[in-house]
């Protein structure tokens, strides 16, 4: 019987030095001082329901392991509550980092499919929840008006946010890949 431990070993190829830095530049510049006490971890309500794991995240990304951590379905659990950051002793804006690493997944074709769907209604509608005869519905019931004031009213406000996607790329963005998405 074999009682040693096994050891996962991390191929050079998998690691992207730089993947980390363009974190700090895009504005979470204290990754770098995690001590990976886990803290993060421990006071994540998401973690306390999913297998999401702050503290592992975090040290994936400070190793340079883009891919792992871009195709994560994990990096999509986080609730953005901050309470890693308000709990943290080095004050690491843990949030910002792992919504810098969404925006990266998504500009390398990463979304996850429940997403990719909303923004697409997103794009057509103007919202992420389209008003249907239950909403409208439902909105009469409360005495509030069956439209509400919003691209729903001003049909020429959707045109606008086509705009608004099409100039920042989002509209790309949410375009399945040829073959299928990466997910």
């Amino acid at each position: 019987m074999n009682d040693s431990i096994s050891r996962e070993t991390i191929e050079n190829e998998s690691i992207d030095p730089d993947f980390v830095e363009r974190i700090v530049e895009a504005g979470a510049d204290r990754i770098r001082t995690c001590i990976q006490c886990g803290t993060c971890s421990s006071v994540c309500p998401s973690g306390r329901r999913t297998a999401f794991r702050t503290r592992e995240l975090m040290r994936k990304a400070l190793l340079g392991l883009k891919e792992e951590v871009l195709s994560s379905p994990d990096l999509w659990l986080c609730a953005t509550c901050l309470t890693c950051l308000e709990r943290c002793p080095r004050q690491i804006k843990v949030t910002d980092a792992i919504v810098i690493m969404r925006n990266m997944a998504v500009k390398e074709g990463f979304m996850l499919p429940q997403h990719r769907k909303v923004s697409k209604k997103l794009l057509q509608t103007g919202h992420a929840v389209p008003l249907d005869e239950a909403n409208q519905e439902m909105r009469k019931e409360l005495e509030i008006p069956e439209i509400p004031p919003t691209v729903h009213a001003h049909e020429d406000a959707l045109d606008d946010v086509k705009e608004i996607m099409k100039r920042t790329g989002f509209d790309k963005l949410i375009q399945e890949e040829e073959g299928g998405e990466k997910e």
